[in-house]
């Protein structure tokens, strides 16, 4: 039995970030990320986003929960020999999707595989 396989189930504890598996060479990729999400869901002061009433908390919050839902807040990762299964080029990213820092809790679960 290899101890070190099974399943690495990550899950962020919050509503305004997310996790995702992206590429980890070029930090152009990054980049480009984050000012697509702000494209698609700009803060709640610009005019193209009158429609957004909560606004409490200041007007990158609503924008966040939108980035946060249609970006995943866990994931699953196969462990092999003790490693996590990602591509060469893949890398794990807590994304925030608010301005000022956050600190912010992942939970972590692994699953060995009984077999």
């Amino acid at each position: 039995m290899d101890a070190g396989r099974g399943l690495l189930t990550l899950m962020v504890r919050h509503t305004s970030c997310s996790l995702l598996i992206q590429e980890n060479a070029d930090p152009d990729v990054q980049v480009d990320l984050l000012g697509w999400l702000d494209r698609i869901a700009p803060p709640a002061d610009d005019p193209s986003m009158t429609w957004i009433s909560h606004r409490s908390e200041g007007p990158d919050d609503m924008p966040a929960h939108l980035k946060a839902a249609i970006l995943p807040v866990s994931l699953q990762i196969p462990v092999s020999g003790g490693r996590m299964m990602l591509g060469i080029w893949q890398g794990i990213y807590l994304v925030e999707h608010r301005t000022a820092p956050h600190q912010r809790q992942v939970a972590a679960l692994f699953q060995s595989d009984p077999a």
